[in-house]
């Protein structure tokens, strides 16, 4: 685990976030950060769901990247041009119906123009992860 302390709190982080992604607000809630981590929570509704009633991937992939915007955002700071660079997502298993989603994000690595790390998205009533991520992105130079 790095030494490194967030240079944003969770309420500015959170102000932040609504600033420059205004779109998220009401769909996500930023949960926790840390040192190299944050923590999101999609509270699942009908129009994350696809036909034969389980969250979307869109919705999954939506919850992860977000996640990965936050821990990078946290640990640097305002930096609204921090642009997702590549993400894959691996769809584990079927999330419950309707219920609330959980992503936790851990930077791998963060470097001076990329952050790297990976995310484990949770359903509630599940006991496993349902997806695994690894995202990669581009910090703009200062």
């Amino acid at each position: 685990m790095s030494d490194r302390q967030p240079v944003l709190s969770l309420s500015e982080l959170e102000s932040f976030l609504f600033e420059v992604f205004p779109q998220i607000r009401g769909e996500l809630t930023l949960e926790s950060i840390g040192p190299m981590c944050a923590a999101m929570r999609l509270p699942v509704q009908e129009k994350h769901l696809r036909p034969g009633g389980t969250v979307s991937g869109p919705a999954m992939f939506l919850l992860a990247d977000c996640t990965f915007y936050a821990a990078t955002l946290a640990m640097i700071g305002r930096e609204p041009l921090t642009v997702t660079t590549n993400l894959s997502i691996n769809f584990l298993r079927k999330p419950a119906a309707a219920a609330p989603m959980r992503c936790e994000v851990r930077l791998l690595k963060l470097g001076r123009s990329l952050s790297v790390g990976e995310a484990y998205l949770y359903s509630s009533g599940v006991d496993q992860p349902v997806a695994h991520a690894t995202a990669t992105y581009a910090i703009p130079p200062k």
